[in-house]
């Protein structure tokens, strides 16, 4: 499960977690944003521990899409070791998305 949680900053959150960090912006607007949200449950159930699952709001946090360049929603990045690794525009299914992160983790 996609666990909601605080954190001060999302720069520490990346740069102090031994795991690859996958952050999902998406807005409340979008219809894709929407059907993304199962997806990435499902993610995080088959990947377990091998990977932190995190959404943010650009409703809510508009400063951070701003600083990480978020022009569309959904848009996913990955960070490993506190550097992007990919981004991902658009959404993708469970399978695919999954085939594509083990490339970077």
């Amino acid at each position: 499960m996609v666990v909601k949680k605080q954190f001060s900053s999302l720069d520490d959150l990346i740069k102090n977690t031994p795991i690859p960090v996958f952050v999902c912006f998406y807005s409340n607007q979008c219809p894709y944003s929407k059907t993304y949200a199962p997806i990435l449950e499902q993610l995080k159930a088959q990947m377990g521990n091998q990977i932190q699952v995190i959404k943010i709001s650009t409703d809510k946090y508009p400063q951070l899409a701003v600083k990480h360049e978020i022009k569309a929603s959904p848009t996913s990045l990955l960070f490993i070791e506190g550097e992007l690794a990919c981004r991902i525009k658009g959404v993708m299914q469970t399978p695919q998305l999954i085939q594509y992160l083990q490339k970077f983790i």
